[in-house]
């Protein structure tokens, strides 16, 4: 090494020194014009990369460094042992030191003396081949096939949009982190070299991938599912701003400064869209059908659920940030109370849509289950929520108290219409009345069992789609029938029992089968999550709920 180093120090100092003597006889005439042309001629060759001043020894001297400097890459370039990160502050997922200091010292110092040979270029090409590859086969063990072919669903793209977010800061922070500081470290005195060569192997370890990905889930059809999977990409880049700052600041990736740019922007543009239109979306709804079965509309569900997420922890102030820096950019102001207006706007607007659907029902018997089954929803899944809170106690408190209303008046226009008809009036019991009582009692078994059968027979269609509301209607009902069908049974049945031929007529019913019957009404179905898309058809917005009117337990 000491010999090399005297080489190339001192064969162009020796070159400079015999130039500067060929200028100083040329310029005196001190020497014979023909010798100082010769002179030069040979001092031209000397200077040239092909000058032979040590017999060859120093290219071979070369050679041999630029060797070790590739061995010693590929010693300490091998693929590490990944495992899928749980979290990114977890101590075990950070990742060691790959290259020891005296490896990173033999690096540097065999680099110095290739680049001041000119042969800076190979090294830089052979660190990044080694280096690039080394992280890009390592974030590979994570399992990265789900960056190259996205799903256009937000829904289905939810489970890779959260292990994008996890890869990318474990790349970013750890992986690349190390590799900017070992860059740091091996060109040491070549900083341009150094972030020249970090953008090679940030390119290779496959960052814009990461990149392409977020802006697939930008390009996915449009619905409400897709904000959030936006808000979760604009908040996996607000949370790296600085890392990204830092380590791909320089001119060398300006390619991975404006990808990140543009996607940052259709990140915030896209979220501010869907987000602006959620108000029309559920204005539209308005006109809809309601479900047949009277259950809840899974819109209803839907967007009570969406807006607790929306006013939520981590959802809340990342909508305001998206929705503050979109404003600046018309230069408007946002804050988080026009947030939190907004949202409710979206509830207020989805509350005035329940009249409208209780009034297209043709059975008004239908539309008292339905408020009952709305409101009640709205009650028991916004109380001790955040949406909750910010209505107000007082606006939960008339939901629950429609609940109560529709409650009794779908009760008593229906199954209380039935207890009047086995009334007693007129029903004498002497032996000269007998057989007008019987000829009444059965009458009156008659009627009751066609109403029953007609009732029960519609109802058996309808949901309430809370188990505890249903159980609890149940109960009413089967208060409102069983006793007075048990009373009049005890009391008139034996007149009919008397009729061997006829009794299976008029005596369909036991109080017992009754009860049986009526405690297993408005069972739901089984229900299926959803969505809604937001399209557009020429400029214009669209119904984007249509299938979601109707009762989520009813859909297969």
């Amino acid at each position: 090494m000491g010999a090399l180093h005297f080489l190339s120090d001192n064969c162009g100092i020796a070159s400079q020194w015999l130039a500067d003597i060929v200028e100083y006889l040329g310029d005196r005439s001190l020497a014979d014009p023909r010798f100082v042309s010769d002179l030069a001629e040979a001092l031209s060759h000397l200077k040239t990369p092909s000058a032979n001043l040590d017999g060859g020894l120093l290219a071979a001297a070369l050679d041999i460094l630029e060797a070790e400097f590739r061995r010693l890459l590929t010693e300490h370039s091998a693929p590490l042992a990944m495992k899928e990160p749980n979290n990114s502050s977890d101590p075990g997922s950070i990742t060691p030191p790959r290259i020891p200091a005296s490896a990173v010292h033999k690096l540097s110092l065999i680099l110095d003396r290739l680049a001041a040979n000119g042969r800076l270029g190979t090294c830089t090409a052979a660190y990044a081949d080694a280096r690039g590859d080394t992280v890009s086969a390592s974030l590979r063990a994570l399992g990265l096939d789900y960056l190259h072919d996205p799903a256009e669903d937000a829904q289905v793209l939810t489970p890779n949009v959260e292990r994008w977010g996890r890869h990318l800061e474990f790349a970013v922070r750890h992986l690349l982190e190390a590799e900017r500081k070992l860059c740091v470290a091996v060109f040491e005195r070549r900083p341009e070299a150094a972030s020249s060569c970090f953008a090679e192997i940030a390119s290779r370890a496959g960052i814009l991938d990461f990149l392409k990905f977020g802006r697939a889930i930008c390009d996915a059809r449009k619905d409400p599912i897709k904000l959030l999977r936006l808000l979760d990409v604009f908040d996996s880049l607000s949370k790296l701003r600085m890392d990204f700052n830092r380590l791909f600041g320089g001119k060398a990736c300006v390619e991975i400064q404006t990808r990140t740019r543009e996607l940052v922007k259709r990140v915030v543009d896209g979220s501010v869209e869907i987000f602006e239109e959620l108000l029309v979306q559920v204005e539209l709804q308005r006109n809809m059908p309601p479900p047949a079965d009277g259950g809840v509309p899974r819109i209803v569900s839907f967007v009570a659920k969406y807006c607790n997420q929306l006013l939520g922890d981590p959802y809340r102030s990342v909508l305001t940030q998206v929705l503050v820096i979109h404003r600046s950019w018309r230069k408007e102001t946002f804050n988080d109370k026009m947030l939190v207006d907004a949202v409710l706007n979206i509830v207020k607007a989805l509350e005035a849509n329940f009249e409208a659907w209780s009034k297209a029902y043709e059975d008004v018997t239908l539309s008292y289950l339905f408020m009952m089954n709305t409101h009640w929803h709205f009650f028991k899944h916004l109380k001790g929520t955040k949406m909750g809170e910010i209505l107000g106690d007082e606006w939960l408190r008339e939901h629950e108290q429609y609940k109560d209303y529709y409650s009794a008046v779908f009760l008593r226009e229906s199954w209380g219409t039935l207890a009047p008809l086995l009334s007693r009036e007129g029903i004498i019991l002497f032996s000269k009345g007998r057989a007008t009582a019987r000829d009444l009692v059965k009458q009156r078994l008659k009627s009751f069992n066609a109403n029953f059968d007609e009732m029960y027979q519609k109802q058996s269609a309808w949901i309430i789609s809370d188990r505890d509301l249903q159980q609890k209607t149940c109960h009413l009902v089967v208060q409102a029938i069983v006793p007075v069908y048990r009373s009049f049974m005890q009391n008139y049945g034996p007149l009919v029992d008397q009729q061997d031929a006829s009794a299976n007529k008029y005596v369909k019913f036991t109080a017992e089968g009754l009860d049986k019957m009526l405690s297993t009404l408005f069972l739901p179905k089984p229900r299926r999550a959803g969505s809604f898309q937001i399209r557009h058809s020429n400029g214009k917005i669209t119904s984007a709920m249509t299938g979601l009117y109707r009762s989520s337990s009813t859909l297969k």
